[in-house]
């Protein structure tokens, strides 16, 4: 916690040194400021931080990725005569334990198209998906855990 804390006292006093007080340079500074640390860390300190950080970073990326996968997909259909959709509800057993994962997890889930989160049962262990492309069930949901959910709870925990 102290290692993010230094590195945002090192972005804003980036900040203040240049005088261009705007996202993009604050950004700039955070990423200097993890550069820096991670130069001057010892053998010793605890390397949580930065291996959170690289974490962060891939499942960002794998996001985004997926967003822009599903998205093409999505737009395809919409575009062609032809209907391409095989819409269904899934139950998807749920790896995420706390409130907080699940509703991370939940929120990925909807934001990528095609699908959308519907509701966590009562026990917190099953999360219904509604799903506009399932072809193969099975391989929907190793799709899903591999890509969003296994990644966002490697950030977590």
């Amino acid at each position: 916690m102290m290692t993010l804390l230094s590195n945002l006292g090192i972005s804003v006093l980036w900040v203040l040194i240049t005088g261009n007080f705007n996202t993009l340079n604050l950004i700039f500074g955070f990423g200097l400021g993890y550069v820096l640390l991670g130069a001057m860390r010892t053998e010793d300190q605890d390397r949580s931080y930065f291996r959170k950080a690289r974490q962060s970073a891939w499942f960002i990326l794998r996001f985004f990725i997926e967003m822009i996968t599903a998205s093409t997909k999505v737009a395809y259909d919409v575009i062609t005569p032809h209907n391409y959709m095989t819409p269904r509800i899934i139950a998807y057993e749920l790896e995420a334990k706390t409130d907080l994962e699940i509703t991370l997890f939940a929120n990925a889930v909807s934001l990528t198209p095609g699908t959308l989160s519907l509701d966590v049962s009562d026990d917190r262990k099953v999360l219904q998906i509604h799903a506009m492309y399932v072809d193969d069930e099975a391989k929907l949901i190793k799709s899903i855990r591999d890509t969003l959910e296994r990644p966002l709870l490697q950030v977590m925990r």
